[in-house]
């Protein structure tokens, strides 16, 4: 009802403008949507060249990819709320994700890397995991908050000491860094098994997990406390601390959230790749950032819903899915992808100047 409501308002708004401001509007319309235009376009181009796109099994990829890096997003998206972001975040996945798989590897598998502890407890493991990504997130909010370090330092220091400690691990019990596989059946079944298929297509369950964590951030941004505190320091960390919000623990927290959010993507990790490594979780933030930016979680802070941020992730799942059915040469594929995290900030950054 409200919805009808404000584009009721919006459109008698429209009719009230005169002649030129009407162009005006629609020339800003279809400046600050140009990206979302054009995704529209290339989606339709790929569709006509290669019809396999729109089959069921391709839906189907294109819905499992982006179930598995939304926790990511909307944990980063709290980092962008408050003008910052986390360059930590692709190595915390990493960790977790081999932590997960070295708890988890099968009683009889010859390599185990932990023989003598056997196949611990999936519920247990998720909290271990948690835990570790919470720990960095504390570290980080904490020299953001106290020491009024740059969130960009910050977790660039914690990114290289995450990595060094993932290298450590993978080393233990003369593992000597090989990948961490075979993985217990029952942890495979967990993330990856499906009990609901579409046209015949198994839903991957992890999908039904990101779906949780999406209404429970939503919750938690939109009916808490702490997510008006959050908003609020994003918006103006001055205004908010006058007003009675602690800033300095809004930080920790939403950097500890955000922590906990890369352990989940871990865990979903460990089991969907099925073979761990180093290189796990590499670049992974640089998705999720631009996933953000796309779905409207402004760097200038204070600005962001969970629902853009899904939309992000999906559309830009949708671009990486259709450069694949396009056959497009994978060096130029990180050339589209910069550009596109290029005109998305710069988007972002001309509504804020417009507003100003």
């Amino acid at each position: 009802m409200k919805t009808v409501e404000n584009l009721k308002r919006r459109y008698a708004d429209f009719q009230a403008l005169d002649a030129k401001d009407k162009r005006n509007y629609w020339k800003e319309f279809a400046l600050n949507n140009a990206l979302y235009v054009l995704i529209i376009i290339a989606i339709i181009y790929t569709a006509v060249q290669n019809p396999n796109f729109t089959t069921p099994a391709s839906i189907v990829n294109i819905i499992s990819l982006s179930a598995a890096n939304i926790p990511i997003a909307v944990g980063i998206a709290g980092c962008i709320v408050l003008t910052g972001t986390d360059l930590s975040a692709g190595r915390v996945v990493g960790l977790t994700a081999c932590i997960a798989a070295a708890l988890l590897q099968a009683a009889d598998y010859p390599t185990k890397i932990f023989p003598e502890l056997g196949v611990v407890p999936i519920p247990l493991v998720i909290l271990v995991v948690v835990a570790v990504g919470a720990v960095v997130g504390l570290v980080n909010g904490f020299f953001v908050a106290h020491f009024k370090l740059h969130p960009f330092i910050v977790t660039l220091a914690t990114q290289l000491i995450v990595y060094g400690v993932l290298l450590m691990f993978i080393m233990i019990n003369g593992n000597n860094g090989q990948p961490l596989s075979g993985l217990d059946q029952s942890f495979k079944d967990f993330v990856t098994g499906s009990v609901i298929k579409i046209s015949g297509v198994p839903i991957p369950n992890y999908v039904w997990y990101a779906c949780f964590i999406v209404a429970l951030m939503w919750f938690i941004w939109n009916k808490t406390a702490f997510g008006k505190n959050m908003f609020a320091v994003g918006s103006n960390p001055e205004a908010a601390n006058v007003s009675g919000v602690n800033v300095a623990k809004t930080i920790i927290l939403v950097h500890t959230l955000a922590g906990a959010m890369y352990a989940i993507t871990g865990f979903i990790e460990s089991a969907r790749i099925g073979s761990n490594q180093a290189n796990t979780g590499l670049n992974y933030e640089c998705d999720a950032i631009a996933a953000c930016v796309i779905g409207g979680v402004s760097f200038v802070g204070g600005t962001g819903k969970i629902r853009g941020v899904v939309m992000g992730v999906f559309i830009l799942r949708i671009i990486f899915v259709a450069l694949q059915f396009l056959a497009i040469n994978q060096s130029l594929q990180y050339v589209i992808k910069g550009l596109i995290i290029l005109v998305a900030c710069a988007i972002d950054m001309r509504k804020y100047l417009v507003r100003k």
